[in-house]
């Protein structure tokens, strides 16, 4: 006798972290008392910015809806060492695991990468092009992950693991964690005023944030993702208009920005040290796009502040009421469960003991990132900050993908050339074989040279998301 089966049950706290970009889209959770909802900014950012329209109908989501095969470019140093391991392994970032691709089209002539892709082909020497094929089966949902929203799910896993910490350990990091948040309390209060609409967000509002970052470096990403945005939603240059006609969002003026705003951002692209103050944040918008000057630093000092609030607060909290000036570990948990959770998760990955825990903590992110994913019928997930062109490989995907090493044309089509025999291995790379791993932690603290064996070299996977 043939019984239903029900679909596997999705986690709420990681649907809470995916931003739907369908026809008729699922809303974001957010507090309430803030001036403008989120459905109002949504309304706005798609109708009345001049790239605003791709947001409903890029060739991106159109892609991953339409149920058809979907070819995504993946850059990588480790060429050898995937080909003789014939592995390949999840990368920590902003996807989650998910191993970090752009977009393909397939044209007559070959595969043409989406203009994030030539950022990377033109960006990136050295490294190798892997291309992806994977058939969904059926249309996929277009939801995106929202990294910043992941705090709750931060503050989860850190609450699950606390046993691998000793007590010294889970006590430092709990003070830290609330006494920074008190430190910058003013600010964190000032933010959600201007979220609620009861102190206008006037430019010293990005000053005032530049000087925060150090201590709340959270911050730092939510300024970058409203600068980027921004840039991408109206910008109205030739290569703006361009990529638009392609059905794409342009992502070289946010890579500009970042890579001039930070000296060291071609070493770790790390958000945490992108904290421009006003004058300097026009300066850098003004080599960008001039005619973008006047209105950035009202709309980014806006849309911080709303990002801020939906992104800390528990979304039954009343933003109005919320003060962070005599802010408790219990309180935050209670009220501010986003913001407590970025900040233990920036504490534990600048902790000496990192490379210990990474395999621990980041691993249960990862596993229940791809357990979502596999249940909502998602093999390729993509940065639903807002969908630029950053899209991963679910590596947990349970059908087969097939891999190619590819050559680039004088056109700059892709063109495979060899296939890949691969196991998808849904565990995370060492540490040490992605970019945060040798940026921070080649040489850890206090430990012994062979207290973190690497695997073999031929088991390295990608570098670090973003």
């Amino acid at each position: 006798m043939d019984h239903d089966v029900p679909p596997p049950a999705v986690d709420p706290a990681w649907e809470d972290a995916h931003t739907d970009y369908g026809p008729d889209p699922r809303p974001c959770p957010s507090p309430r008392g803030l001036a403008v909802s989120d459905a109002e900014w949504r309304s706005f950012l798609e109708n009345d910015t001049p790239n605003g329209w791709l947001l409903r109908s890029s060739t991106l989501l159109e892609t991953l809806t339409s149920g058809r095969p979907i070819h995504l470019m993946h850059t990588t140093t480790y060429l050898e060492s995937i080909r003789a391991s014939r592995q390949l392994y999840q990368a920590a970032g902003c996807l989650v695991g998910a191993l970090y691709c752009t977009p393909l089209t397939r044209e007559p002539a070959g595969l043409r990468p989406h203009n994030l892709g030539t950022w990377l082909l033109d960006n990136k020497p050295g490294t190798h092009t892997i291309v992806f094929e994977v058939d969904p089966g059926r249309p996929m949902p277009a939801e995106g992950i929202d990294y910043l929203r992941l705090g709750g799910v931060h503050l989860r896993t850190y609450l699950d693991h606390q046993a691998f910490l000793t007590a010294a350990e889970d006590d430092q990091i709990r003070r830290a964690a609330v006494q920074r948040i008190r430190q910058a309390s003013e600010y964190l209060d000032l933010l959600l005023a201007a979220a609620c609409g009861t102190t206008p967000p006037t430019g010293h509002l990005l000053d005032r944030l530049a000087a925060a970052v150090n201590a709340v470096p959270f911050l730092g990403y939510l300024y970058f993702e409203a600068a980027a945005e921004y840039l991408m939603l109206h910008s109205t240059s030739r290569e703006t208009a361009a990529c638009a006609q392609a059905g794409e969002l342009n992502n070289r003026p946010y890579k500009r920005l970042a890579f001039t705003a930070v000296d060291t951002m071609g070493h770790l692209f790390d958000l945490a040290l992108f904290h421009p103050g006003r004058d300097r944040l026009q300066e850098l918008i003004g080599q960008i796009e001039p005619d973008l000057v006047p209105g950035a630093v009202g709309y980014i000092s806006r849309r911080v502040a709303h990002l801020f609030a939906c992104a800390a607060l528990e979304p039954g909290a009343d933003a109005t009421t919320v003060t962070f000036r005599e802010a408790t570990f219990g309180t935050l948990a209670r009220t501010a469960p986003g913001l407590l959770g970025q900040m233990l998760f920036r504490l534990l990955r600048t902790n000496p003991r990192y490379p210990q825990l990474f395999p621990i903590i980041e691993q249960a992110k990862a596993t229940a990132a791809s357990a979502y994913w596999n249940a909502r019928g998602i093999p390729t997930p993509f940065n639903g900050v807002i969908p630029k062109g950053e899209i991963g490989l679910n590596l947990a995907w349970p059908a087969d993908a097939r891999a190619w090493v590819t050559d680039t044309c004088q056109r700059g089509l892709l063109h495979p050339v060899e296939e890949l025999e691969l196991t998808f291995v849904p565990r995370l790379a060492d540490l040490r074989e992605t970019a945060l791993g040798r940026a921070r932690f080649a040489l850890t603290t206090g430990a012994r040279a062979d207290a973190f064996p690497l695997p073999p070299a031929a088991d390295a996977a990608a570098v670090t998301n973003h």
